[in-house]
């Protein structure tokens, strides 16, 4: 059943309020602001290494063997990431050959979730309705549930054991006669499940030190650790790439620990680098930006030069899209104070709230646009007076064509008025 908590806030602390988050909106305002000039930057530059790494690059169609005359130069080539290294978790019996094996924890726990509703009051109040719900699911680290509003559910969570998550990296992962550093293998993806291979030994071992960290918790009954010949339950099953820690892993209960893994196996890849020496490193362009990139599979150098280019735009758009909406959130909590003055009458403070509500999006929305035209001016000067150009242009097109028709309405007025003066003339 639904908790509910209601909160009741006075006209006066909800002006105070309005007062504080002035400073958080100008910072917020101004945060944006530097954000949206910063993007266009980054944008202009990454795009300039981008073309530039596109006009030095070199396709080397095998890398079976190093060759001096690569040395220091920006490849593009296809060949298969591979790894001898066999990557293991001792305390699960993972082992594999493989680029990357990763395990990843989850716990079984209650969640909280809360919905608000809010409601005016006459004279300024405003009354807070929260209503919280509790489900449970898989969640990637313990939740804290002494922290919980409804008294029934709190201190409701605990975990068996807590695991830490884990990346390993194999040390030697050649690209033919080359070797691959670090910032590349982080960049080859494709992970598969793996087979947890675990002994009765290892499963007797890791299962005992489940149950005495059961006992000694004392959140479970020491009755249900052990059968009637005073074997210990097992608390660890293992299938596949799962190892679950808990009595019945198709009947999850809260504490319940769920342990997966997934390695990179060899895989083919293609990548654009430096080379130097045996191994690579980022290419550094004039503006100081660095490039690398890695795909999976036979990429043309063509195709992964423009998914860089559609990587950056798209990046680019994000980041223009969060400094709009971070300067209108940050002119609405700055200019609150004007609507909240007129909330001691609910109706009118509503109609006051919308009006500076909307005024703020178009100033907001008027300024960020006017911010990336300044920026474009800056970064990129001809395209930035062209657009002001024709910007320009197209402003007194549209004045003049409005003169034009002005001229004949007020001519067929004046037309109209001179029939009117001379029919009444007639009358008379």
């Amino acid at each position: 059943m639904a908790y509910q908590e209601t909160h009741t806030t006075s006209y006066g602390s909800r002006l105070s309020n309005s007062f504080k988050k002035i400073g958080t909106g100008l910072a917020m305002f101004i945060g944006a602001t530097v954000l949206l000039f910063w993007n266009e930057g980054r944008a202009v530059k990454t795009a300039e290494t981008i073309k530039e790494a596109q006009g030095t690059a070199v396709h080397v169609d095998n890398v079976s063997e190093v060759k001096a005359d690569l040395n220091g130069q920006l490849i593009h080539a296809t060949a298969m990431a591979e790894s001898h290294d066999t990557l293991r978790d001792e305390m699960f019996g993972a082992a594999v050959p493989a680029i990357k094996l990763i395990r990843n924890v989850e716990y079984y726990q209650w969640q909280e979730y809360s919905k608000e509703e809010k409601r005016e009051k006459f004279g300024g109040s405003e009354e807070t309705v929260t209503t919280y719900t509790y489900k449970k699911k898989w969640t990637d680290t313990p939740i804290n549930s002494a922290e919980f509003h409804d008294p029934a559910y709190q201190n409701s969570n605990f975990v068996i054991t807590e695991l830490e998550n884990k990346k390993q990296l194999a040390e030697d992962v050649t690209f033919g006669a080359y070797n691959l550093p670090d910032f590349l293998k982080n960049s080859i993806s494709g992970e598969k499940d793996i087979t947890l291979s675990m002994d009765s030994v290892q499963k007797a071992t890791l299962n005992h030190d489940i149950i005495e960290s059961l006992r000694a918790s004392a959140r479970v009954d020491v009755g249900q650790l052990a059968d009637s010949t005073g074997k210990e339950i097992p608390y660890l099953t293992v299938n596949g790439n799962t190892a679950y820690i808990g009595k019945s892993s198709g009947n999850p209960q809260i504490g319940d620990v769920r342990v997966t893994f997934k390695a990179v196996p060899s895989a083919q890849v293609s990548l654009i680098a430096k080379v130097s020496g045996d191994t690579f490193e980022p290419y550094m362009s004039a503006n100081g930006n660095n490039f690398s990139r890695v795909e999976m599979g036979s990429v043309s150098m063509g195709n992964m030069f423009q998914g860089a280019h559609n990587d950056n735009s798209t990046l680019t758009w994000i980041l223009r899209l969060v400094g709009i909406l971070m300067a209108i959130g940050g002119l609405k909590m700055t200019f609150e104070i004007l609507s909240m003055l007129f909330k001691w009458f609910p109706a009118l403070g509503s109609i006051v709230n919308m009006g500076v509500g909307l005024v703020c999006s178009v100033i907001g929305f008027v300024w960020s646009l006017l911010i990336i035209s300044i920026a474009w001016l800056f970064y990129r000067p001809i395209i930035g007076i062209s657009l002001i150009v024709v910007a320009t242009a197209s402003i007194w097109l549209l004045w003049k064509k409005s003169k034009q028709k002005a001229k004949p309405a007020a001519a067929n007025d004046s037309a109209n008025d001179s029939d009117n003066s001379a029919a009444a003339t007639a009358a008379s």
